[in-house]
């Protein structure tokens, strides 16, 4: 399942690698800013909602979501066009921490700050599987092949009880499942909007 790499794809994995270069390499002081702190933490900046989808806490992350987004996102963007598909990226990745957020005011994690394009990528998972639901994609560990829509739906179990659980994994649960929600909802409601301008 190799897909010709789409513009808005390229152009967000461009810019999440320049990110991660200059955050490691240049000016790692960097993660005193861009990381999206609680709005209580005298660190929060408004800016950081949205520099914080563009940066990483380590190699590995990084490449999980990048690698992620490489063979997902194309599929998924020539269903939407460009346009739609920044949109939508964008989106999910707010109310990945916006979700976040919402579990801090209400007691369910500890405030802490975080990173990562995980968010917006469950998003974009999210609307394969919607629109793909039969692909098979290939698990790393064990290395076997699951049809999409049961793959999204082990995340989403796997991203709910570790976060009710309160299991410690350095991983911001409920930012997935924040992404993986608000993803569905404007998939069904751009749905739902194009069929009511149809003519039958």
């Amino acid at each position: 399942m190799m897909n010709r790499i789409t513009p808005v794809v390229k152009q967000l994995l461009i810019i999440n690698v320049i990110f991660y270069v200059f955050a490691v390499y240049i000016t790692p002081n960097i993660y005193d800013y861009l990381p999206l702190h609680y709005f209580t933490d005298e660190d929060f900046k408004p800016f950081q909602f949205v520099t914080s989808m563009f940066m990483h806490g380590g190699t590995s992350h990084i490449l999980f979501n990048m690698m992620s987004l490489f063979f997902l996102g194309p599929m998924v963007e020539q269903q939407m066009g460009e346009k739609k598909f920044l949109i939508f990226y964008l989106v999910c990745g707010l109310a990945a921490n916006a979700a976040h957020w919402a579990m801090i005011y209400f007691g369910v994690i500890s405030p802490v700050a975080v990173v990562g394009a995980s968010g917006a990528i469950m998003g974009v998972f999210a609307a394969f599987a919607y629109y793909f639901p039969n692909i098979k994609l290939m698990l790393l560990f064990p290395p076997i092949p699951i049809k999409a829509k049961y793959m999204m739906i082990g995340l989403i179990a796997f991203d709910l009880f570790s976060g009710i659980s309160g299991i410690s994994t350095g991983i911001a649960h409920f930012a997935h499942l924040g992404g993986v929600l608000s993803g569905l909802l404007l998939i069904i409601f751009w749905n739902k909007n194009d069929n009511s301008y149809r003519i039958n």
